[in-house]
């Protein structure tokens, strides 16, 4: 029984249903090492990621000491050749995760993913962890639609979907994802357990903060 006004919810992949830390920092260093530069650790890559891979590889960079950013260019092409083969590397689902989705599939709430990471990667970083077709729809970065913040992506995942701002919710665990719910007008569930914590995200003042995935269904009523 849907005891909320929600008949969806739009979740951010990277930090929000999957802990995919260890498989960006681990395609990350491989791209550093190519050009000899140091590697970064995990709790420094949760404060690089969120917003697409090019700014990822830029902070990597000058966190490593390319300060001019010599080889941001080359890093690129790199980066998506590696992430490829690398990002199924050591995935989690949070724990809780998957009974939540449960829960909201129950309730008759439809489950979509927005992510800055390239369409297809997200794609196969989703499907690796809950199967193929267990959320109702999936987009990822891609050319023709700007990438979060911009809330183009949440508004064709909800015209998809054929719902209303008023009964979507947004989850994710950045500033990116709070500012994304905002500038779509619709309401944010604050996950900390993800990558940057409660302080970041209560600056934004979600409807909902979660210190663990089944904090939301209590808070649903699911």
């Amino acid at each position: 029984m849907n005891n909320t006004q929600y008949t969806c919810c739009i979740f951010d992949l990277d930090g929000t249903i999957i802990n995919t830390i260890h498989a960006l920092t681990y395609t990350t260093n491989l791209v550093l090492a190519r050009f000899g530069l140091e590697p970064v650790g995990e709790e420094a890559m949760m404060k690089m990621v969120g917003n697409g891979y090019k700014k990822q590889m830029e902070r990597s960079l000058l966190a490593s000491g390319d300060k001019e950013l010599v080889h941001f260019e080359a890093s690129l092409p790199l980066y998506q050749e590696l992430f490829r083969k690398h990002c199924l590397h050591d995935l989690e689902p949070y724990p809780g995760m998957m009974e939540l989705l449960n829960r909201m599939k129950k309730a008759g709430m439809k489950l979509a993913v927005l992510t800055n990471k390239p369409h297809q990667r997200g794609i196969e970083t989703v499907e690796a962890v809950y199967g193929k077709g267990f959320f109702d729809y999936i987009l990822g970065e891609q050319e023709s639609i700007p990438k979060k913040p911009d809330p183009a992506g949440a508004f064709m995942v909800m015209d998809a979907l054929k719902v209303s701002r008023e009964e979507c919710l947004y989850m994710g665990d950045t500033n990116t994802d709070m500012e994304t719910a905002a500038n779509a007008g619709l309401d944010a569930v604050g996950a900390v357990w993800g990558f940057r914590g409660r302080e970041e995200l209560e600056a934004f003042h979600p409807k909902f903060l979660a210190e663990k995935p089944l904090d939301v269904a209590d808070m649903l009523g699911i």
